[in-house]
């Protein structure tokens, strides 16, 4: 999907600031939209506490590897509109981000997330930033930090190996794998407490939605989706707690190590979050869009002769 970028407003910023390179133009871009997208949220926001109503904005992903960057962009977008939650890749940087900017008052959206070992990374370092504010009598009570499984994406990446490796598999079981992992993540969340939300991401299927029904999650479909399942004959009934098929899982966990990698706690070390196939397939994508901004800009700024 290509971006849709207001070119009278591009033409206005770089007029305005004559100084600024092709990338600061776009990231003030980046910055005046989501002051005016959370200001369409906040009366939901004031409403519901601040559990709901939070805009996402995501730091850079070129910064992937440089925590102390992550912090310093995530602490300034949190100053844009009261109700910001700012999106930090669960790289190995990334967790350390993490732990920080909630200890710095930031909620946190963690996404370039896939796998159980990664949430629990995350989680583990949000309890950490908590504690630590805790520990200086600091507020928590209105922070609403959430951990986002990029199911669909884990979907994609498997169907990629199978076509890769020469996998044969029914084709109907590489649509569970996201669902499979989110499940189990979510269950163990609910075991240790955890004081952050899963959210469901990257969606495939109305799986991505309707197997979710009934837990304490978030559920962020684009638009587009959400008119799909409004208007769909699938039952709005829980199925959080309903298990994955036993022969699907073992499917999954039998012909496919990066499933077995993503669904195990002890598949993945942290070192090993930045060289998982979804994470560094996403970044890629990621960072192409930023490329793809710039290149808007430039157009406009430097057009050819």
């Amino acid at each position: 999907m290509g971006l849709i970028v207001d070119n009278g407003r591009i033409e206005g910023l770089v007029t305005k600031w004559p100084q600024a390179t092709e990338d600061e133009i776009a990231w003030l871009i980046v910055r005046e939209m989501t002051v005016k997208a959370a200001a369409l949220l906040e009366p939901i926001f004031d409403h519901q506490r601040g559990r709901n109503g939070r805009l996402s904005i995501q730091t850079d992903p070129r910064l992937y590897r440089n925590a102390s960057a992550i912090v310093a962009q995530a602490q300034e977008f949190n100053q844009l509109a009261p109700n910001i939650i700012v999106k930090i890749p669960a790289t190995r940087a990334g967790i350390s981000a993490m732990e920080e900017a909630t200890y710095r008052g930031i909620s946190v959206n963690a996404t370039v997330c896939f796998s159980l070992p990664q949430c629990l990374a995350v989680a583990e370092a949000i309890e950490r930033g908590l504690k630590r504010r805790e520990k200086e009598r600091l507020e928590v009570a209105n922070m609403g930090p959430v951990c986002t499984i990029m199911v669909g994406r884990m979907d994609d990446w498997l169907k990629l190996i199978a076509d890769r490796d020469n996998i044969v598999t029914d084709p109907c079981v590489l649509e569970w794998a996201g669902v499979a992992i989110f499940k189990k993540t979510y269950r163990i969340f609910r075991e240790r407490g955890y004081r952050l939300r899963l959210l469901s991401a990257a969606f495939r299927n109305h799986m991505h939605w309707s197997e979710f029904i009934g837990g304490d999650v978030v559920v962020s479909p684009p638009y587009s989706w959400q008119l799909r399942f409004n208007s769909s004959d699938v039952a709005p009934i829980s199925r959080i707690d309903r298990a994955v098929n036993p022969e699907t899982l073992h499917e999954l966990n039998s012909k496919f190590v990066d499933f077995r990698r993503a669904y195990n706690e002890d598949g993945l070390s942290l070192d090993d979050f930045d060289d998982f196939g979804p994470t560094r397939r996403t970044l890629r994508q990621f960072i192409s869009a930023c490329v793809e901004l710039n290149g808007m800009v430039r157009d406009l700024m430097l057009p050819e002769p």
